[in-house]
């Protein structure tokens, strides 16, 4: 099993940054590709970004390209969400997800195929 806890998550204002930070741990080495998926209330849960296991590869979501930057550091177990230039229709719950794929240079876009899950955490930007 593998447990995600992210953290970093709050209240900002527009055009304001979070740094949002995931660690994983337990059995960490059947994991590669993680990202962070996001939720806003009425909405389904959509891809805010993802990463490759050695960070070669990355996808965004159309919403959050050239705001948002996504990062890890195997060596800490640790996968980050730089997000900037932030704007209201960016609050919701952030999740953290993991998979192990076939493939470790590659990434996954489908939430379907995420094995874990943390617990999310808020980011509400308002003034």
């Amino acid at each position: 099993q593998v447990q995600l806890v992210e953290s970093g998550g709050g209240l900002v204002q527009p055009g304001g940054s979070l740094r949002l930070s995931c660690a994983a741990s337990g059995s960490i080495f059947s994991i590669n590709a993680m990202g962070w998926y996001r939720q806003a209330p009425g909405k389904q849960r959509e891809l805010v970004a993802a990463i490759s296991w050695g960070g070669g590869k990355i996808e965004y979501g159309d919403s959050v390209k050239g705001r948002f930057n996504i990062s890890r550091v195997n060596a800490k177990s640790t996968v980050y969400l730089q997000m900037n230039s932030m704007k209201p229709e960016d609050t919701g719950v952030y999740y953290c997800a993991a998979v192990f794929l076939i493939r470790p240079m590659t990434v996954s876009k489908n939430p379907n195929e995420y094995t874990y899950w943390g617990q999310g955490t808020q980011v509400t930007v308002s003034s």
